[in-house]
């Protein structure tokens, strides 16, 4: 598999934009705190994640399917961090 100088821009682009949630993640796991994290932000933030997964699939864009995968992984984690503090 050849990459190309656009596939490096979008692994670039979705490697900083996941590793966005990582901080917030670690800070609910040490916290245990949710209370400002807004549930209905996160549900509609993974259904769009969703959606650009499969838009990724459908036209074999590996570093959109990448990292949306692991951005809704993440983004995932903190939805249930947020409904077992309930």
């Amino acid at each position: 598999m050849k990459i190309s100088g656009p596939d490096i821009l979008g692994i670039i682009a979705g490697s900083l934009t996941t590793a966005a949630f990582i901080p917030q993640v670690i800070k609910i796991w040490k916290t245990r705190s949710t209370r400002d994290i807004s549930l209905v932000m996160f549900v509609i933030l993974c259904i769009g994640v969703l959606l650009w997964t499969v838009y990724g699939v459908v036209f074999g864009l590996w570093p959109v399917i990448i990292s949306n995968t692991v951005t809704f992984l993440l983004s995932g984690t903190i939805i249930i961090f947020k409904i077992r503090s309930r």
